[in-house]
């Protein structure tokens, strides 16, 4: 089985009134999955291609979940969410690492929207991906995200062929 959104989101322990970003958001699995959890919240799907975006939106007007917002944007870019600084409780990047060519403009810019305190979950491949490609191994997630200053809160269960790490942002001292 793969990763299973509804039953990650779970392990989140979302506040009702959740800001939460879903960056990399493809076909909007986890976004609508957060936008069910969230009555009072929000939740952005940030999503480079287009057509996905148009599909995430179009999905959550079907599903009646006026609390999601689909946007089409660059999640490698600083700026490229279109997100205000510190505006966000929870950041989630879904089977996306292992996707990009800039995973440092990443982070950074999952820093600038993540507010003090934060959440930023990160699932994604353990093993080869079907078809042999290359993964974004938990190590290598670790390494990144520490060097950004984030603090590991905990690991979760993902599902099988899935790791999966929720970090916080540290308060401002």
């Amino acid at each position: 089985m793969l990763a299973e959104p509804k039953e990650n989101l779970k392990q989140l322990k979302l506040r009702e009134d959740a800001i939460i970003a879903d960056l990399g958001a493809g076909a909007g699995w986890y976004a609508l999955a957060a936008a069910a959890i969230v009555p009072r919240g929000k939740v952005y799907a940030l999503e480079v291609q287009k057509d996905l975006a148009e599909k995430i939106k179009n999905a959550a007007l079907e599903e009646h979940l006026l609390n999601l917002e689909s946007i089409w944007g660059n999640v490698e870019k600083i700026g490229g969410t279109k997100l205000a600084n510190e505006s966000i409780d929870v950041a989630i990047a879904a089977n996306v690492m292992f996707q990009l060519e800039d995973r440092q403009t990443f982070a950074k810019e999952i820093n600038r929207i993540l507010k003090p305190g934060g959440m930023l979950l990160i699932i994604d491949w353990e093993t080869m991906l079907p078809g042999g490609g290359a993964t974004f191994n938990k190590a290598s997630a670790l390494d990144l995200f520490y060097s950004m200053g984030f603090l590991k809160d905990r690991e979760i269960d993902a599902g099988t062929n899935h790791y999966g790490i929720i970090f916080k942002k540290p308060k401002k001292s």
